[in-house]
């Protein structure tokens, strides 16, 4: 059966694990300045419906450092942006290249597109979930702390496709998490009641940092969501991470960020600027997570 890679359950816990390992192989190897040629031959469809900075970069650079090539399709470059049905689009670029990787709105959309793809698919992310972004997060914790099974982790902000995935990252790498959010702004109940045993809900920032090993947020209005901004920022102040609020963590706790960030907001320049942000070790690896994720899923077309 054809693997693709939509959310975070779509490999199991060891294939994870794994895969964060040979991440951590291919930063070294690209330190040392060691060069192979994994991916050559290979082309890597790369469908935007949101645009992005680091999802452009990370996966157009990590098909280059290994041998490859990836085409970028905004939707004024494709009959995607016309209308042609997504199974349609799916059918004939997939005869095309070796590997897809969507970035759009709905999440039906990449699951549509997957199941009628002929190659791997990867959520570079949609509204429901960000599961590219989690593999550079896992990464980066494992670097500076060690394995993040048993740990304590806490979402602050909105309930949205990162919170989603953390939820998932949970119940995959084995960690407690809190998450705290303004009421009315909760992440999925059907996730969380999924993973029950290892996820709390509050509407406290404080109490869900209490303890916590790694702190993380996300912007108060995310694309699609600019409207709103506004009416969000009175309802989310209280759950701005600040030097205050990092003060409640334990004493070598982390903070991250999948940026782009708004210093002020959601976050306080003294914290993402601070000690005990990593954020661009975070931003870094998503190169290198995708880069071995790339090697799982095209393992199955060669």
């Amino acid at each position: 059966m054809l693997q693709h890679f939509l959310t975070l359950m779509d490999l199991s816990s060891e294939q994870l694990k794994h895969l964060i390992q040979r991440a951590i192989e291919l930063k070294a190897m690209r330190a040392r300045g060691e060069q192979h040629e994994y991916f050559k031959n290979k082309i890597l469809g790369m469908i935007f419906d949101k645009s992005s900075t680091r999802t452009r970069v990370s996966f157009e650079a990590a098909m280059a450092h290994l041998g490859g090539h990836a085409i970028f399709l905004s939707p004024r470059d494709t009959q995607l942006g016309r209308g042609e049905p997504i199974q349609d689009s799916a059918r004939v670029l997939s005869r095309m290249v070796d590997v897809v990787m969507i970035r759009t709105f709905e999440h039906e959309k990449a699951e549509l597109f997957a199941e009628y793809s002929h190659v791997p698919v990867i959520n570079a992310l949609t509204d429901m979930y960000h599961p590219c972004q989690l593999l550079a997060d896992m990464q980066t914790y494992h670097e500076h702390r060690g394995d993040i099974q048993g740990k304590t982790v806490a979402w602050i902000g909105d309930g949205n496709n990162m919170c989603h995935s953390y939820i998932n990252a949970a119940r995959q790498f084995d960690f407690k998490l809190n998450i705290a959010t303004p009421r009315g702004y909760e992440a999925n109940a059907d996730l969380i009641a999924l993973a029950s045993d290892r996820v709390s809900v509050s509407n406290d920032p404080t109490q869900a940092v209490t303890a916590a090993d790694l702190v993380v947020t996300d912007v108060w209005a995310s694309m699609g969501q600019e409207e709103e901004q506004d009416s969000r920022a009175e309802l989310f102040k209280p759950f701005q991470v600040t030097t205050e609020l990092m003060s409640h963590t334990n004493s070598d706790a982390l903070f991250m960020h999948c940026l782009p960030a708004h210093r002020g907001e959601e976050v306080s320049a003294e914290v993402i600027d601070g000690p005990q942000s990593v954020v661009w070790d975070e931003a870094e690896n998503r190169l290198h997570s995708q880069k071995a994720l790339l090697e799982i899923l095209l393992q199955q077309t060669q």
